[in-house]
């Protein structure tokens, strides 16, 4: 992953996970989406290192697109989220679901704004996070 931040998590799709139509129930995308997004931020950590400054993030915005069902019998899918732009304070992320076989079943994007715990607002990227995304 050197260079581009983009991180894949493979998930079990769960029966509870499955509405009456047979797919996917749509809030459920959301919660894949956030498992991708957390997965995304342990890397930007690990990339900034332990002994360095880091702080927090808040979903600030999302929009997903739906292009194929994903059914139970699919058993997993792949949540990729990839770094696309880094702003003053805040990181674009470019979000698909996959099944197994390569087809994007959702996409979209959302926004991610650095988040200062003490202040309840958001806060300007540290320098070591600006290394760790470039």
């Amino acid at each position: 992953m050197s260079g581009e931040l983009e991180h894949i998590v493979r998930v079990q799709l769960r029966w509870r996970d499955i509405d009456l139509l047979g797919h996917l129930n749509q809030s459920v995308y959301h919660e894949l989406l956030e498992e991708g997004r957390i997965a995304l931020i342990a890397e930007l950590i690990r990339r900034i290192g332990a002994e360095h400054d880091h702080g927090s993030y808040v979903l600030a915005h999302v929009d997903l697109d739906y292009l194929t069902e994903v059914r139970k019998d699919h058993g997993e899918v792949d949540v990729v989220m990839r770094l696309t732009h880094v702003g003053a304070s805040s990181l674009r992320l470019h979000n698909e679901i996959r099944l197994l076989d390569g087809t994007v079943a959702a996409t979209g994007s959302s926004v991610l704004v650095a988040w200062d715990p003490a202040s309840r607002s958001k806060r300007v990227l540290t320098d070591n996070e600006r290394a760790a995304l470039s």
